[in-house]
């Protein structure tokens, strides 16, 4: 498909000719003879780049005004500046309010050409890493206000400039390299290199190349470098770390306390500074105990211990995780994401989210996709998993009640409906009998007759 260019020029023979210059190189173009001609093409349909002249005269905005507002409006479009009176000065002031570039009149065709290309490349590129940044989710960012992960919050701040090593645990998918990339980006080697090595896709056979590299020999291409080195001058996370084979840990060991290494099949000790963090899943210290960890290397890596809660932990933080992975998903497919319902925030609050942030956010991906172009998200666009529901005459009704008469039915639904009411609002009695719409004390009847313990309450 040719790429869209709209040249904004209120002399009718230049647009003429600029148009007729990228029609011939293959470029499809709009023409607009002032600013509000230009902005209702805009609004009819977004070009690939823009070709403005500076004047404008007999327009409501002069060029550099209706810059300022094509900016605005459509910050990801490349803009070219031209006029026939240009100075320095122009040129600088076209450039400081977000033109590309700026072309004097009368141009040379080549020049006129060789700019368009590059802002288009350049207009591409910018899109590409963009959408690379998009796809790979908040690298170094904590979304959500709940007590636990502002604790999270703190620790990361206290430890992250003293340059301690820290264990980072918590179960699969809450966040853990994320937090290990907080503590780089707030440490003193955040200009460095941060460095993730996942010990759990590694086999045991290759764990050491993996990490320290190996020297050239007869059957190989040359030298390769390890993680460990390439992390050198700034931040090494040995990802799953309970998952590293016990040779390899008494390896470790060594660069940790020496700072130094011999890379496989070579002789000579490779010097290097690196903070290495470590992560994992399991419980440490059970594997210490069962002889699958080295106690030493343990102590040598857990300074400061850093656990990340689960998303059950924190469910206040639920409608801000899905709203921002709804848009991000939303961003990525090119459409404008939908508001969920209040039902819909309720299940996935209420929902127990054993893959955790990571699950959190390929479920609204895929709600995402389900639930179209619509402006409201109901409950049916969630994925079933989560809403824990069939379809069946018509109506969605638990799968657990359609077993039972109608009286325990009501019960069960009563009784489930309150649990979720009551997880969602993480214990809080106050909150929750204000949403179901009862007085507190008519609550606390109502979960006695239905034999709900709710432990320690929050008021």
């Amino acid at each position: 498909m040719a790429y869209d260019v709209l040249v904004i020029d209120d002399e009718a023979d230049i647009r003429l000719q600029i148009c007729g210059l990228l029609e011939d190189e293959g470029y499809g173009t709009r023409r607009a003879a002032n600013a509000d001609a230009a902005l209702q093409a805009m609004a009819a349909r977004r070009p690939t780049l823009i070709i403005l002249d500076v004047w404008l005269e007999g327009s409501r905005l002069d060029g550099i005004e209706l810059l300022h507002a094509l900016r605005q409006d459509a910050p990801e479009v490349p803009v070219v500046m031209i006029s026939g009176h240009g100075t320095i000065e122009m040129a600088v002031s076209a450039i400081h309010a977000g033109a590309f570039d700026f072309i004097e009149k009368p141009f040379k065709i080549d020049r006129l050409l060789f700019v368009v290309k590059r802002a288009i490349d350049d207009a591409r590129l910018r899109r590409e890493v963009a959408e690379l940044r998009l796809r790979a989710g908040p690298q170094t960012e904590l979304l959500g206000t709940s007590s636990a992960i502002r604790g999270v919050r703190q620790a990361i701040a206290k430890v992250a400039p003293t340059g301690s090593r820290v264990m980072i645990s918590g179960p699969p998918g809450v966040g853990k390299e994320v937090v290990a990339r907080q503590i780089h980006e707030g440490s003193r080697q955040s200009k460095g290199t941060f460095v993730v090595v996942n010990c759990a896709t590694i086999a045991p056979e290759t764990m050491e190349i993996e990490l320290f590299g190996s020297e050239a020999s007869a059957d190989d291409t040359g030298r390769r470098i390890g993680t460990f080195e390439q992390a050198h001058g700034g931040t090494l996370l040995l990802d799953e770390v309970t998952d590293m084979p016990l040779a390899t840990q008494a390896k470790i060991l060594r660069v940790l306390q020496e700072q130094s290494f011999v890379r496989v099949g070579g002789s000579s000790a490779v010097q290097v500074q690196v903070r290495v963090l470590a992560s994992t899943s399991r419980d440490l210290q059970a594997a210490v105990a069962a002889g699958q960890f080295r106690e030493e290397l343990f102590y040598r890596l857990a300074v400061v211990p850093i656990e990340v809660p689960p998303l059950t932990a924190r469910r206040d933080d639920i409608p801000v995780l899905a709203k921002y992975f709804l848009n991000r998903a939303a961003q990525l497919n090119g459409r404008q994401a939908g508001e969920l319902s209040d039902d819909a925030m309720a299940r996935l609050q209420a929902y127990d989210w054993p893959g955790n942030v990571r699950e959190l956010r390929n479920a609204m991906e895929r709600t995402m996709i389900m639930a179209g172009d619509t402006t409201t998200i109901n409950v049916d666009a969630l994925p079933p998993e989560v809403t824990g529901i069939v379809a069946s005459n018509q109506e969605q009704v638990s799968v657990d009640t359609l077993r039972l008469p109608l009286r325990e039915a009501r019960e069960h639904f009563e009784r489930e409906y309150l649990v979720a009411q009551i997880e969602r609002f993480g214990g809080n009695i106050s909150r929750t009998a204000g949403f179901v719409g009862m007085e507190r004390s008519a609550l606390h009847r109502k979960l006695k007759l239905l034999g709900i313990n709710i432990g320690n309450e929050r008021a």
